[in-house]
């Protein structure tokens, strides 16, 4: 391809290493957002825009007025402490980028260079989004669109790095691809009484572990094998002592599904086994059910237009198809405004030394995956615009 050589592949790895060893919490990336915002004003042709606190918007206009594509990064790290064995590890202890969005951010960095050269090329608006807060629910996605910069964007288009999947392959999948997730926090008020008089109590902990058993039965009974649907507690906190019946339990967990449907129709039945049984034991209650983020639903046209693109570049062999995940995104927001795909991009398979899955505090890439990260935000780009 003739723009390859607008493409800086030193330039997209140095960015990466210093956000990397830079790594800030969502809704707290002031350093991030001003670096990702001071290397945009070097380039040419390029509006820079701060439509939130620490998100950064670049808008690139080609040489007639066209549909408008959006490109989206996400910049935010995680509270991990790195143990990786890299040379540019963390800097902040505590915080790591532990999912790959510094190398989305750099890999976006690098197709906002190569296509501010080349406005000349294509009709049309790219707007690329620097978004903040993908990892802390309620998510900077929704933040954004509620400035109104985005009304005016035709189709979305997003990636994330993936370990362990070959470094530099993209992965598609038309529909959904990963899953909505909800959060529910439960306190169950009992009464306390000795270990010995368990008789003078209402056990908590025995109507908790109900619960557990009964929501897990939600899953294996109630809904269709067909159907994505995943349940897991993750907390589950009661009393201080070995011979104390507390007056109290506290449970967490979250919920995985696909389709509204089922995400509408498991919050209904998790809420009944909660209260019948509570009401059972005769115990009280006080339940918190959050909604995270939706399903991301990939647009069967634009996943197609994804897959003709990585396919031209990069060879069908380097393109497949990807596996629903159960992980969530808040992506998807961007398409319940326009539709568009969000592709995988693998990061390096363990005999590459990347063993490590993403969140995992050993977590690492393979850099020579970027420049095919980069040359997809590109492509799809120029792609889409022509396709009216």
């Amino acid at each position: 391809m003739e723009w390859f050589r607008y493409l800086n592949e030193d330039k997209i790895i140095s960015w990466r290493h210093w956000l990397h060893r830079h790594p800030e919490l969502g809704f707290h990336e002031t350093e991030t957002s001003a670096f990702i915002e001071k290397a945009l004003r070097e380039m040419e042709n390029v509006e820079v825009r701060c439509p939130t606190k620490t998100s950064v918007l670049a808008v690139i206009h080609g040489k007639e007025p066209g549909k408008t594509v959006a490109l989206r990064a996400d910049i935010d790290a995680l509270p991990i402490e790195e143990e990786s064995e890299v040379d540019f590890r963390s800097e902040t202890s505590g915080m790591m980028h532990a999912c790959g969005h510094d190398t989305h951010t750099a890999m976006l960095l690098g197709a906002a260079e190569a296509l501010s050269q080349m406005t000349d090329q294509f009709s049309g608006t790219i707007k690329l989004i620097f978004q903040h807060a993908e990892e802390i629910s309620p998510g900077g996605a929704q933040e954004i669109l509620q400035t109104g910069v985005l009304d005016d964007v035709d189709c979305f288009y997003g990636s994330h790095i993936i370990a362990p999947y070959p470094a530099g392959q993209i992965m598609v999948l038309s529909g959904p691809l990963m899953a909505a997730h909800n959060a529910f926090y439960l306190t169950i008020q009992g009464r306390g009484s000795h270990g010995a008089m368990p008789e003078r109590s209402i056990d908590p902990i025995m109507v908790g572990a109900d619960i557990v058993l009964n929501i897990n039965q939600i899953v294996a009974r109630n809904v269709s094998p067909l159907e994505n649907v995943v349940i897991s507690f993750g907390k589950f906190s009661a009393g201080g002592a070995f011979n104390v019946i507390p007056d109290k339990a506290m449970l967490e967990g979250t919920v995985r599904t696909t389709t509204q449907e089922i995400r509408t129709y498991v919050e209904s039945r998790i809420r009944e086994v909660i209260e019948h049984i509570c009401k059972a034991h005769g115990a009280e209650y006080e339940l918190t059910y959050v909604q995270g983020y939706p399903a991301v639903i990939n647009d069967e046209g634009y996943t197609e237009m994804a897959e003709k693109v990585a396919t031209e570049l990069f060879g069908a062999e380097n393109c497949m198809q990807a596996t629903r995940s159960m992980g969530s995104e808040d992506f998807s927001y961007y398409q319940q405004k326009a539709p568009g795909t969000y592709v995988i991009l693998g990061g390096g398979v363990p005999e590459d030394g990347c063993g490590y899955i993403n969140h995992h505090p050993k977590f690492k890439v393979m850099e020579n995956a970027f420049l095919n990260g980069t040359k997809m935000y590109v492509g799809f780009a120029l792609e889409a615009l022509k396709n009216d």
